[in-house]
């Protein structure tokens, strides 16, 4: 049973080849970690977004908290669960206001910001809750994309 450190080094060590690859990695390590550690299950369903939420809370209270590997980690579960929803593609770009480009989702236009909402919700606490973020842009982005 690999520990929250193993599963970072292996992730930062790993080789992926392309940007939505690192993130379905990611993703899943997400998933895989949320099972063992946490006892939730993340799915990569709407539903899943509220056992993603607590488990920032409780992420948020370890005192040893590396925010820029835990907002990578559930940020890009965050970004997997959208990206499915409505077929979108993970894309570097600036964050507005930024200097850096970091990993956003477009979908249709639209680009959303899921390890920039998830470090916010680790450093500023309840009011960037992720519920409240997820029905915003679904009501945003409308129905999910219909797949053949």
């Amino acid at each position: 049973m690999a520990s929250h450190v193993e599963v970072r080094d292996r992730l930062e060590s790993a080789t992926f080849a392309d940007l939505s690859a690192m993130m379905e990695g990611y993703a899943r390590a997400a998933s895989d970690v949320a099972n063992r550690e946490f006892k939730q299950k993340l799915d990569f369903t709407a539903d899943s977004i509220d056992s993603l939420d607590d488990i920032l809370v409780m992420v948020g209270e370890s005192p040893e908290m590396d925010v820029d590997f835990e907002s990578r980690l559930w940020g890009s579960y965050l970004g997997e669960v959208l990206r499915r929803r409505y077929v979108g593609s993970w894309e570097m770009t600036q964050y507005p206001g930024g200097v850096v480009a970091v990993p956003a989702v477009d979908v249709r236009g639209s680009r959303l910001f899921p390890l920039m909402k998830v470090y916010r919700r680790l450093t500023v606490g309840e009011e960037e809750d992720l519920r409240a973020f997820y029905h915003m842009v679904t009501e945003r982005l409308g129905k999910p994309a219909q797949v053949n």
